[in-house]
């Protein structure tokens, strides 16, 4: 169960954690998830040390190697301010892992605590914290929100992207087939079971294309990354020169529709 959290107040600062998959395949996502930030006056501060969360090696039954990794992430965020992530997984890890992971450990675990207290996923803290309210100056569209197993199970932020969209007085928001399914990613899951997990992403994307949605929008690059992926391999198969379905991070979408 998601525990109950009273945000605070607006703040003027928060630190960014890109992410992996962001930092190395969907940089545009990042810096528009900064411009959408910066945008509703929030000072955004990025440090530069920042790597991987530790969520791949932890799901893969290497904790020490977790540790590590992610005990260099608890150093970089000094000031008592948000850490705002543009993802749903790496968010779950730091928010609710963290702890557990440091449990035999009292100094980090004390550090763990702290900032485990401080993360929000992206869309969370536009809608909870910053009460962000688009105006949509796009064109009518219609969309299909995805959302990773970490965001909806451990963050419950399937809702909070669903608002998102929602409020975009000119979206139509599609509903898919088995919104709740995995896509088949899951990390490394994907290179260690690629059997499964490529019949679970055939399933997505057919989930997807049915609704006859324009565009698959995820606030999860790694879910992006496969579904695109499977997408346009697909596509290739069958010859055809247009994607069938294009797709964008919700930070790209949300920009893109509230810029005049």
């Amino acid at each position: 169960m998601i525990p109950a959290h009273t945000p605070p107040p607006r703040p003027a600062d928060v630190y960014f954690f890109a992410t992996c998959v962001v930092d190395q395949f969907y940089p545009g996502a990042g810096m528009d998830a900064i411009t959408l930030l910066e945008r509703q006056g929030i000072r955004v501060h990025f440090p530069e040390e920042q790597t991987c969360c530790g969520q791949p090696a932890y799901t893969s039954g290497f904790p020490d190697a977790a540790r590590k990794v992610a005990a260099h992430q608890l150093t970089l965020f000094p000031q008592d301010w948000p850490v705002v992530v543009p993802s749903g997984s790496c968010a779950g890890m730091m928010k609710h892992h963290y702890p557990t992971l440091f449990a035999a450990d009292p100094v980090r675990k004390a550090q763990a605590e702290k900032l485990s207290a401080r993360v929000y996923e992206l869309t969370q803290f536009l809608v909870d914290v910053l009460n962000f309210k688009p105006e949509d100056c796009g064109s009518d569209c219609t969309v299909v929100l995805h959302t990773s197993c970490s965001a909806r199970r451990e963050m419950g932020v399937h809702l909070t992207g669903r608002q998102l969209l929602g409020d975009l007085k000119n979206v139509n928001v599609a509903q898919q087939d088995h919104e709740s399914e995995c896509c088949g990613f899951g990390g490394t899951f994907s290179i260690k079971q690629p059997e499964i997990s490529g019949a679970m992403v055939e399933d997505k994307v057919k989930a997807l294309k049915a609704t006859g949605a324009e565009r698959v929008v995820s606030a999860d690059c790694g879910c992006l990354m496969n579904i695109l992926g499977h997408a346009a391999w697909k596509d290739a198969q069958e010859g055809r020169k247009t994607p069938s379905l294009p797709g964008e991070h919700i930070a790209s979408f949300l920009l893109r529709r509230t810029s005049k």
